[in-house]
């Protein structure tokens, strides 16, 4: 199967609307890539869609955030990863968080913030949260609030409370 990724279009709005609501089996996560692509904090080129045959299958949206504690820095949040449930479990999942994390680099952020899965993401090179003192603002599960440095040392002596813009809330 061959699985292009790129940037979304307006014109795939929809369809990252229906695959969300299919991957969480509820509307949630669809209306949040909305209130995030309308928000301040959306970052048009982090917004990804894995593609076959001409049909969408996954998408992954990176929006920024704000981690605070001494000072405040940027860093990007995961949030949310969907693949159609027929799709899943063949590397589309991969593919998109991989590309995701490419471009991050190339746009010159640190890190990615994500809560998922403790078996998934880790694979990617996500850490607990905790490793580096960052904190979520509500509670979960240590092993589920995940950090990554995009670069080495980009997260020592940036400790603090994840900052969710409000289309988090």
């Amino acid at each position: 199967m061959d699985i292009l990724i790129r940037k979304e279009a307006k014109k795939d709005y929809n369809d990252i609307f229906y695959v969300n609501k299919l991957a969480f089996g509820q509307e949630e996560e669809s209306r949040l890539v909305n209130k995030i692509r309308n928000g301040n904090n959306f970052i048009p080129d982090l917004s990804l869609v894995a593609e076959t045959d001409g049909k969408i299958i996954g998408h992954i949206l990176f929006s920024k955030i704000e981690i605070s504690g001494s000072s405040k820095f940027n860093s990007l949040a995961l949030a949310p990863m969907a693949v159609v449930p027929e799709f899943q479990r063949k590397g589309v999942g991969s593919k998109l968080i991989e590309a995701g994390i490419s471009k991050a680099k190339e746009f010159n952020f640190e890190s990615i913030i994500v809560l998922g899965h403790k078996d998934y993401y880790p694979r990617f090179g996500f850490q607990k949260a905790s490793k580096w003192n960052i904190k979520c603002p509500f509670k979960v599960p240590d092993e589920a609030f995940m950090a990554m440095e995009l670069y080495e040392n980009a997260l020592n002596n940036k400790s603090g409370t994840i900052i969710y813009p409000p289309e988090f809330i």
